[in-house]
């Protein structure tokens, strides 16, 4: 529920948005990709009325289908697999969307490598939603504040330029390492 503090996420925000992203999920399973988990049951006790929809999981996504092609306001996670980096750096960058992606790797040549070859605004290397945090805004500092840039200085040519972040996130070489479960292949 929306007014329950503990909650991170509340429900979509009509039942038409609700019913496109619901479509998404059951669209993947007409068009060849196995779902994993199927959010679109999920209801929340005491609050029917509301637009909730559960989280999703979809494996093995193509480029063809439309939850790859179209981006997704909901809770649906979309897996797509590539058999190299080559292949992989070849679906992201020719995909029309451009707004974040991210790498994991133990490999700094092959982050710094995806880094540069990538296009998206936002890359995240060993960190899964690269997502980075505004420094001041428009009008100044603490409760002065208006928009999310100045528009002075650096931000004010950033505002003009296509801009990339990256942001990394580089284990300790003694823990083992990130296992995501995939066969390594050794």
């Amino acid at each position: 529920p929306g007014e329950d503090p503990a909650s991170e996420m509340g429900p979509l925000i009509t039942a038409e948005h609700r019913a496109k992203v619901a479509s998404y999920v059951t669209g993947a399973r007409e068009q060849g990709a196995r779902v994993v988990v199927d959010g679109t049951g999920y209801t929340v006790p005491g609050h029917e009325e509301g637009f909730f929809l559960g989280v999703s999981l979809l494996d093995g996504v193509t480029p063809e289908m439309d939850a790859y092609r179209d981006e997704i306001f909901g809770p649906v996670l979309c897996v797509v697999r590539a058999g190299s980096y080559e292949e992989g750096l070849a679906l992201i960058n020719a995909s029309r969307w451009g707004n974040g992606t991210a790498v994991f790797t133990r490999d700094g040549g092959a982050a710094r490598r995806f880094q540069l070859e990538v296009e998206a605004g936002m890359v995240g290397v060993n960190v899964p939603i690269p997502v980075p945090v505004g420094h001041h805004s428009f009008g100044g500092w603490k409760d002065s504040l208006f928009g999310d840039q100045h528009i002075y200085g650096e931000d004010g040519v950033r505002f003009y330029t296509r801009g990339k972040v990256i942001t990394s996130r580089w284990p300790d070489p003694a823990d083992g390492g990130i296992n995501l479960g995939f066969p390594s292949g050794h």
